[in-house]
């Protein structure tokens, strides 16, 4: 089969590569479309490593390991890889474990499922794991309010897809970050004025650059609470005393309680079982696709299948990319199912 290795640049090496078996509790998927993230080109950079780096795929099952009870090999799934292990997106086949894999309905595209797996599910462990907010079966019986920075990018807009899907009548308002620093802690603290609210007590920041959690911080009561997707320089040092930081970790669904220690400055420990959480957000992710409530990220499609890795990676290193996620369709990828591997 073809694979995409991606080393740091981003440059990306198509070779071939033997079809990989899944282990006993995961699944063989043939990918039709894989997305990307940002992460995609950051790891193998940050790390000096190369390899598939790839963790959002759409496909069907080819194959399940002895203990997957759940699917069965014809499924259509949409599916989040194990990060910096083997066997990732950026491939005609990819391993992933049947805990971070849910059906999609035939009326989901491919392109639209490889949008979903890690940006939904970071911003489901934000919202309900992190901030601990009212889960989406047991809505809240008042208003919470929330920020939400970078609103536009992938996370955000699964965790509230800007003017879409705001409603201007029950106080939902938009600020533009990018004038500065000031007018940002004017526009948030008008907001919530205007909205009948003495403050603001959650945030999710799903940036986390030029110091927008501690622009954010002004904005809140002393008390709140801020979940971030990156630790900060300082380890959150720069955060008034009083109000609580947290890490979102996305990588908590393929794990029990865990803990980071040093990265960065920051210990950050999680109670969660992280693979229980998954198992059941992914779930209710293929209802919600199912039930038309639930809906994948607006994409663009690369020409070209694995050919095009390269210049997505760096049009999101770049910052080429707003409000859209690169996917790609394998099938276009040159001598894609011509390797003479077979399972």
């Amino acid at each position: 089969m073809k694979q995409a290795l991606v080393s740091s640049g981003p440059k990306v090496e198509i070779v071939d590569s033997p079809i990989p078996t899944p282990g006993d509790d995961a699944v063989l998927i043939k990918v039709v479309v894989s997305g990307s993230n940002p992460k995609d080109w950051k790891y193998p950079h940050f790390t000096n490593s190369t390899y598939n780096s790839g963790d959002d795929m759409a496909g069907t099952i080819a194959a399940v390991g002895a203990n997957v009870w759940d699917f069965k090999v014809g499924d259509r799934v949409a599916a989040f890889h194990v990060m910096k292990a083997e066997h990732g997106s950026f491939a005609e086949y990819g391993v992933a474990p049947a805990s971070s894999t849910f059906r999609i309905p035939s009326k989901t595209s491919y392109e639209e499922a490889a949008t979903i797996p890690l940006a939904a599910m970071t911003a489901a462990a934000g919202l309900y794991s992190n901030l601990g907010l009212p889960a989406p079966w047991e809505p809240a019986q008042s208003p919470i309010p929330l920020i939400i920075y970078g609103a536009s990018s992938a996370v955000g807009a699964f965790a509230g897809f800007v003017e879409t899907l705001i409603d201007r009548s029950k106080g939902d308002a938009i600020v533009d970050y990018r004038e500065g620093p000031e007018t940002l802690v004017k526009g948030i603290k008008d907001a919530v004025a205007a909205a009948g609210l003495a403050e603001v007590k959650f945030a999710f920041d799903t940036i986390c650059e030029h110091d927008s959690y501690i622009h954010i911080s002004k904005g809140m009561a002393p008390t709140g609470h801020i979940t971030v997707v990156l630790p900060g320089k300082k380890g959150y040092s720069d955060i008034p005393q009083g109000m609580t930081t947290s890490l979102t970790w996305v990588g908590l669904v393929h794990h029990g309680p865990y803990s980071i220690k040093g990265s960065m400055g920051i210990n950050h420990q999680s109670t969660t079982n992280g693979k229980d959480f998954g198992f059941v957000y992914f779930r209710l992710f293929g209802q919600g696709l199912a039930d038309g409530w639930f809906s994948g990220h607006p994409y663009e499609v690369l020409p070209g299948g694995l050919a095009s890795v390269e210049t997505g990676l760096d049009n999101l290193r770049n910052g080429r990319n707003s409000a859209k996620k690169y996917v790609f369709r394998i099938a276009e990828t040159e001598g894609a199912g011509k390797t003479g591997f077979s399972l």
